[in-house]
Formats: C-alpha cells, sequence, structure tokens
C-alpha cells in the first residue's frame, strides 16, 4: 500500500518480499555503520525478527526514488516509557517517533534523505495528526543530525548512554519537530 508520493520519491508499506531488501541492506558495513552497527548484521532470521513482529504499533515502510527500492522507514506512537524518557505528556502531546535509513548506498548525499524526511514528517503530522515528531540520534552522527536539522527539527536535550553501537554506550540527542500551529 502506497503512503504517498511527492516528485520522484514514494514510501510504501512493507511486504514479505522486502526482507531480502532488508538482508542486503543491513549486510552492509557501509549501512550499519550508521544503523545498528557494525557488529550487528542482519540474515534472513534476524530480519524477521526485527522488522516483520506482530503486535508492535509500528508502521514499516519501504523508500523508492524513481521506482526502485532505496531504503526504508519506520513511525509510531511513542510508548508511555519514552513519554517519560522525552518528557512529553501524553494528555497534551500526540507525539511519534521515528527511524529510517537509505539502504543503496549510492544513494547518499544526493538531497534524498532530507526529502524523505521532510514528506515523512508532513504525512506524520498533517494526515496522521501528530503534534510531535521526535528522534534520537546517536550524538556523532552529525550528517543526520544537519539533515533533521535543515528539515526544521531542533535539538532538545542530550540523552547520555542512551544507545549500545558498535559494543559501547553512545550518546544520543533527542530532536524534535513540532507540527504547525503546536509551539
Amino acid at each position: 500500500m502506497l503512503l504517498f508520493t511527492t516528485g520522484l520519491l514514494s514510501v510504501r508499506r512493507l511486504t514479505e518480499k522486502d526482507a531480502q531488501l532488508l538482508v542486503q541492506w543491513l549486510n552492509n558495513p557501509e549501512v550499519l555503520q550508521y544503523y545498528e552497527g557494525r557488529d550487528r548484521p542482519h540474515d534472513a532470521d534476524k530480519v524477521r525478527e526485527h522488522f516483520y513482529a506482530e503486535g508492535e504499533p509500528v508502521s514499516r515502510c519501504i523508500v523508492l526514488y524513481a521506482g526502485k527500492a532505496i531504503g526504508y522507514i519506520q513511525f509510531y506512537p511513542i510508548s508511555d516509557m519514552e513519554y517519560s524518557v522525552y518528557g512529553y505528556d501524553p494528555q497534551r502531546d500526540e507525539v511519534y517517533g521515528m527511524d529510517q535509513f537509505i539502504g543503496e548506498t549510492s544513494y547518499w548525499n544526493r538531497g534524498i534523505g532530507t526529502a524523505l524526511i521532510r514528506a515523512m514528517v508532513h504525512y506524520i503530522t498533517n494526515t496522521i495528526g501528530a503534534t510531535r515528531v521526535v528522534m534520537d540520534p546517536q550524538a556523532w552522527n552529525k550528517r543526520a543530525l544537519a539533515c533533521y536539522e535543515k528539515c526544521g527539527f531542533r535539538k532538545v536535550k542530550l540523552l547520555p548512554d542512551h544507545e549500545c553501537h558498535e559494543g559501547a554506550l553512545r550518546d544520543c540527542w533527542q530532536v524534535e519537530y513540532i507540527a504547525e500551529g503546536e509551539a
């Protein structure tokens, strides 16, 4: 099912046929350096466990550019624990989280990530009705942080030792996008 198309960029729901793409992307050390870690390649079983689990309120999607599958994006209402960690009020804020990667590295540094983030944030805030979109990129990932800031996200707070990546706890930034009219 297609969620949206804007220019050459489209996002559609993940299907069973996409499992092999995820295995391919999540065995590429260049991709793993930024997503999951180079010490965590995914075989078919791990992809099924991680991306096809039932019961989670996660919308998992494939990113297409000019009809070619090039990446992955997911979005979800944050959990009660995340409301607490991130400092949001569930009575006031409808907060969604988002994670993504471009798995086809030949599509990096072409502005596609920026277009994807902008389009997905528009979808989450305007179609779903979220008041905020939040992510927690690792503090060392300057390229991702610059992209997110270009798309209207702002750093909210540093999350020390927030994520284990390649065998070490890493600091992350909580970044948020506030929907128009919500500031």
